[in-house]
């Protein structure tokens, strides 16, 4: 699930850039096909964003001078406060240089250099979890060592660790996690970037936790794209409308983004077909919503006056593997029970979209004229690649045979 949150977070780099994001994301898919490429976290993100901010932070750590009392030369006063006075009546003599006494020291105020801070202290606790999520990170990935990415996470935790090494020396605490920001925190833009990435590494454990709770739903979303990857990689395919996509910092029910329904529609140039991309949508019509199908394809010609024609997509999720052969046969009787309600549509075929859990796979079922067909992939590496490929199949079978 891990990998299936990192492919699915990789669409927030590819919205960088709208007008290439489908394609930004495929290069990103095919990099993840590789398991010599280690998948995209929120610690790489900060390793490519937040070493400049450390060098920064470490070349002008705020300081504030604060004021102390300490026994001074008579000759280096400079301040007194009320305590001082009161201090300096007390002693013996008649006059200031007696009352300094032998040594000829006072209690006086002294302003001193001090580097422990709120802003300083949130430095400090950011480097230390950084670093504690870079171990981690490479941890997970150890064929990865030649990466680029593997790379700037490990050089990463070494700027970290010379930061936490020079915060010790300073005499700088840890900030504990409940800190109410300060001006600096929220003004000083380098300390702000440190308070938003700490608080976003906090977070990392609550949103594995929202990913055991909604592993349905993010399961849907990389199923979602993966289908627009597919018909996105026909070569007469354009994409003619795309809904806006918006990006969520936290998961919302599982889900990292939201977009209007349908979130791509495609013209077949060639082919002169419109294939749309219908994810969870409003109104899913009497077929699909007996059908019980969040996904679904709408493929129709805008010449000819043909009733449009539509493919559930199912993407089942459970802890156990799913078996591809049975679901496949179960599906296609419900598809051909399904026939006698087609009005508006046509609803025949069908896929099922589930995780490979280690071996990806794929099984057909014909019923009369419905046919289902199941693929089971992974979110990388092999899994990913094979998976992927027979769902381009799947897709380029779907649109060619719509215009026979």
């Amino acid at each position: 699930m891990n990998e299936v949150l990192a492919r699915i977070q990789e669409l927030e780099e590819a919205l960088e850039d709208p007008s290439n994001t489908w394609k930004r994301l495929r290069e990103a898919w095919n990099r993840a096909e590789n398991e010599s490429d280690p998948r995209m976290a929120e610690i790489v993100r900060q390793a490519q964003h937040m070493k400049p901010m450390l060098r920064d932070l470490e070349k002008r750590i705020r300081r504030v001078l604060r004021r102390n009392r300490e026994l001074m030369p008579l000759d280096r006063v400079q301040e007194m406060d009320r305590a001082s006075m009161v201090w300096l009546s007390r002693q013996p003599g008649r006059n200031i240089p007696e009352r300094a006494g032998g040594t000829q020291r006072i209690l006086a105020t002294v302003r001193r250099e001090n580097f422990d801070t709120l802003e300083n202290r949130v430095l400090h606790a950011y480097a230390r979890l950084a670093m504690d999520a870079s171990r981690e990170w490479m941890r997970e990935h150890p064929r990865a060592k030649s990466s680029e990415r593997y790379a700037k996470v490990d050089g990463f935790r070494k700027s970290c660790g010379t930061i936490v090494r020079r915060l010790q020396d300073l005499g700088v605490m840890v900030a504990p996690a409940d800190i109410t920001p300060n001006y600096v925190l929220m003004q000083d833009r380098s300390y702000r970037r440190v308070y938003e990435s700490w608080l976003k590494l906090l977070l990392r454990r609550k949103i594995e936790d929202d990913l055991w709770a909604w592993q349905a739903e993010t399961w849907t979303d990389f199923a979602i794209l993966a289908i627009v990857l597919a018909i996105d990689e026909l070569e007469e395919a354009e994409l003619v409308a795309q809904s806006p996509i918006s990006w969520n910092t936290e998961t919302v029910c599982g889900r990292w983004f939201a977009q209007d329904r349908p979130i791509a529609v495609f013209w077949l140039r060639e082919t002169n077909r419109i294939v749309e991309v219908q994810a969870r949508p409003e109104k899913p019509g009497a077929l699909l919503s007996v059908a019980r199908a969040h996904v679904a394809l709408r493929i129709s010609d805008p010449c000819r006056s043909e009733l449009p024609r539509r493919v559930a997509v199912w993407t089942p999720h459970a802890m156990n593997r799913i078996d591809l052969e049975k679901s496949a046969a179960e599906a296609a009787t419900l598809l051909q029970q399904l026939q006698p309600l087609a009005q508006t549509e046509v609803l025949r075929h069908g896929l099922i979209l589930t995780p490979a859990r280690g071996r990806a796979d794929a099984a057909s079922e014909v019923r009369g004229k419905a046919a289902v067909k199941g693929i089971a992939l992974g979110p990388a590496g092999r899994d990913l690649s094979e998976g992927f490929n027979a769902v381009r199949d799947f897709i380029r079978g779907e649109i060619y045979e719509a215009t026979e």
